[in-house]
């Protein structure tokens, strides 16, 4: 039986990275062999070795909201920090809310000098609230104007340029936080695995902060996921189908595109449909993978699901000893962080 403990490592502060690299796609990149072990380091162009042609490249085309609003409470003044986790229905949505202790039920929040407005419906546990907006034109707009990206609490530095937490192919708006393995790719090199005859596949998935939490439970059987919103299209599903039958491989990019490819062939009993709804998966060591042959991921936090998830394909002691070696050649860690592939 694993502990959570049984997924921590030693990770030195000063290797979380704070700010992106000028160049998407200059991070490195560590190859691990899931058969032998096997560590090679590498540079992220070098990607292209480990793709052939006739192979699908899966990736999440979710586009993070500037989710993070500064408002006051019109009647004292106070501030009030809400962040934007998911749109219930409507102009409805889940958000925390910080301080939770002045954000009470029928609570009234003023942002930009009024041009959004706001009032708390409901309570839920840990800060959590469920607001209801009004303003004038359209939402997102608004959004736009006024929001921050809600970077990860292990990022302290102020992100310069939002769209450097965007993939460059981001196009559905809906994620509290970004998919960051894909944040590594270029318009150039992604023309560059087109033309190897790799198929570029997206699907969405919205990711919700609960990706960012440390697992709690002595037992990691005993956790519970968040749930977040996926996507594949028929178009996606077609592609993906063709590629399996001709015998090319499935590679995810990050660990939303794996969690939305397992969700669906957990759901179809290997096969790859057109889906869309929500999933709460948790894989850890045991999992049986259903449609993914290789994937792409950052460096994820010690006890995480992620860590756990990674080791569910590759094996604990194996991933723990490839993070051993990031650790001793000084790799960045995180969201700004270099990439692994795994295969």
């Amino acid at each position: 039986m694993l502990s959570t403990n049984d997924f921590d490592f030693e990770l030195p502060e000063e290797l979380i990275a704070q700010t992106p690299l000028e160049d998407r796609s200059g991070s490195k990149l560590l190859l691990l062999n899931k058969q032998n072990g096997e560590i090679k380091d590498e540079y992220f162009p070098a990607i292209l070795n480990e793709l052939e042609s006739g192979d699908a490249l899966v990736m999440n085309d979710t586009r993070v909201l500037p989710a993070r609003l500064h408002g006051v409470k019109p009647e004292t003044g106070g501030h009030l920090e809400v962040l934007l986790l998911k749109n219930t229905a409507g102009d409805q949505w889940e958000t925390l809310v910080k301080p939770a202790k002045r954000a009470r039920t029928g609570t009234k929040i003023s942002f930009g000098d009024g041009r959004l407005e706001a009032v708390i419906k409901e309570e839920l546990d840990h800060g959590g609230r469920i607001i209801e907006f009004y303003y004038e034109g359209v939402f997102l707009e608004v959004l736009e104007s006024l929001g921050e990206m809600p970077l990860p609490p292990y990022i302290k530095e102020r992100l310069e340029d939002n769209e450097r937490y965007q993939t460059v192919y981001a196009k559905e708006n809906g994620s509290a936080a970004a998919p960051t393995a894909g944040l590594h790719f270029t318009q150039e090199l992604l023309e560059e695995i087109k033309a190897k005859g790799v198929k570029l596949v997206f699907l969405t998935l919205h990711v919700g902060l609960g990706t960012f939490r440390p697992v709690s439970v002595d037992s990691i059987e005993d956790h519970e996921m968040h749930s977040e919103f996926y996507r594949l299209s028929d178009e996606a599903a077609n592609q993906l189908n063709e590629v399996k039958t001709a015998g090319g491989k499935i590679i995810a990019v990050g660990t939303t595109s794996i969690r939305t490819l397992e969700t669906i062939g957990t759901k179809f009993d290997g096969e790859i449909k057109a889906d869309s709804g929500w999933t709460s998966i948790f894989i850890s060591p045991g999992y049986d993978f259903k449609l993914i042959d290789a994937f792409l991921t950052n460096f994820h936090l010690p006890k995480s699901t992620l860590v756990m998830l990674v080791s569910a394909f590759a094996g604990r002691e194996k991933v723990l000893g490839a993070y051993e070696h990031a650790v001793k050649e000084k790799y960045r860690f995180f969201s700004f962080g270099d990439a692994m592939f795994v295969k």
